[in-house]
């Protein structure tokens, strides 16, 4: 029986692709009048600098802080970082926020594993300040009882590490807790590899060859909970 439940957030609680395809328009705008910069130029330097973070950094939370990556685009262009690069970190994380929509049934899931007892967590690979911001915008943040970042884990899913803090948090065994994320990799093998039970979420459209349990509507989650 499962008693906690940890969701992934972006692309699984709500659809980062469409908010973040958003976010980037603004940035472009702002390129192009603040610093003169063409769409082509600045796509070229966002891809080349998350390239070099990577590298430099390894997979760590910080590598999704914006500050950092559009400080190292202006300096490596030798622009001025004031006022741009806090502008642009406020620019980008305003507008995903109000672009950002509850999956479909998300709440109703929720509401419908607080009644039912069951614990509900994030794991997440991000810092959390953000994180907290996005569950507030998506109306979320009152149903959630502990939250892991990889900030706050120090590694990344799929690394061991990052499950292992999610379940000092969940309050039960490991066959006992449900991850459900869209990553096949870091969300649904990370966990299975960490012991736990996963769900791969395909609001697109679910695979046929493949043996990994799957759902398309978060309402399908609860009646996955008392699979033995």
């Amino acid at each position: 029986m499962i008693k906690t439940v940890i969701f992934d957030v972006d692309n699984t609680l709500y659809s980062f692709t469409r908010a973040h395809e958003k976010a980037f328009g603004e940035l472009l705008i702002y390129a192009r009048q603040k610093l003169g910069m063409s769409e082509e130029l600045f796509c070229e330097l966002h891809q080349k600098t998350a390239k070099e973070l990577k590298a430099y950094m390894g997979d760590v939370a910080a590598l999704h802080n914006r500050c950092i990556r559009y400080q190292v685009m202006l300096e490596s262009q030798g622009l001025p970082l004031y006022p741009h690069v806090l502008k642009m970190n406020e620019l980008y994380w305003e507008t995903l926020l109000k672009a950002a929509v509850p999956s479909k049934g998300v709440e109703e899931t929720m509401e419908e594993l607080k009644a039912q007892g069951v614990r509900i967590g994030i794991g997440t690979d991000m810092t959390a300040r953000v994180q907290f911001q996005k569950l507030e915008a998506l109306g979320l943040l009152s149903y959630i009882d502990f939250l892991v970042s990889s900030e706050e884990a120090g590694a990344e899913k799929p690394q061991a590490a990052f499950f292992d803090r999610c379940m000092k948090k969940a309050g039960c065994d490991r066959q006992e807790c449900l991850f459900v994320g869209d990553n096949l990799k870091k969300d649904v093998q990370g966990a299975v590899d960490a012991g736990l039970r996963a769900l791969w979420y395909r609001p697109e459209g679910l695979k046929d060859q493949t043996d990994v349990p799957q759902i398309a509507d978060l309402t399908e989650l609860l009646q996955k909970l008392s699979v033995p």
